[in-house]
């Protein structure tokens, strides 16, 4: 599937209407098991929407484009981002040895189809796709988010991979992927700055 038919489609589908806990019913999907939150569940009903087998991947990839997914929470009738949003593991040996021209970073961004989905307080509140973008860097995004990478890749080359802070990076920053566990890896993570830069809520 070419990434403006995954767009076309997953405008189809976008909207308040359009209760994603209503399309899990009908994938058979569960978004609760166990008293547990099923945290992909909503992009596998996306994935299912699409017509794709639900893609084990934290981050499904389908060649020329990457699904991603963000959720969005109303606060004082103003919806908000969230969260962060994971953007690809850094591999110090190859962010070392590549200027942000050629990196794994910027084309990753560059692939993406990012849904953000309005949540509720619970798991199982109304859920709905709000919009459905591609990542348009604009030129201050772009200076920004390169300077970001640069600093993490200056800090890896003169102070080791294991001086990675989240405190780093005005719009990405490298922190350890989920909660850590004692895990000494790391990912970009876009913050709330950057996603609200690229796609407007309000």
């Amino acid at each position: 599937m070419e990434r403006w038919e995954a767009l076309a489609k997953l405008k189809e589908i976008t909207g308040e209407s359009y209760n994603l806990h209503d399309l899990a019913r009908s994938f058979q999907i569960v978004p609760v098991r166990d008293g547990k939150q099923n945290k992909g569940w909503a992009g596998q009903v996306m994935e299912r929407h699409l017509g794709l087998p639900i893609n084990s991947a934290q981050s499904p990839n389908f060649g020329s484009w990457e699904l991603k997914s963000v959720s969005a929470r109303f606060k004082a009738e103003q919806l908000c981002f969230k969260e962060t949003m994971a953007i690809t593991m850094i591999d110090p040996w190859q962010v070392q040895r590549t200027p942000f021209e050629q990196s794994h970073l910027l084309a990753k961004i560059q692939k993406f189809v990012c849904v953000v989905r309005v949540v509720g307080a619970h798991a199982l509140d109304h859920s709905y796709i709000h919009s459905v973008h591609e990542i348009d860097l604009d030129e201050e995004t772009y200076n920004i988010v390169k300077s970001d990478y640069e600093l993490i890749r200056s800090t890896i080359a003169s102070d080791g991979f294991e001086k990675l802070s989240g405190k780093m990076g005005q719009l990405v920053q490298p922190r350890t992927k989920g909660k850590g566990h004692g895990s000494i890896s790391r990912a970009f993570y876009a913050r709330p700055a950057f996603l609200n830069r690229v796609m407007k809520l309000n």
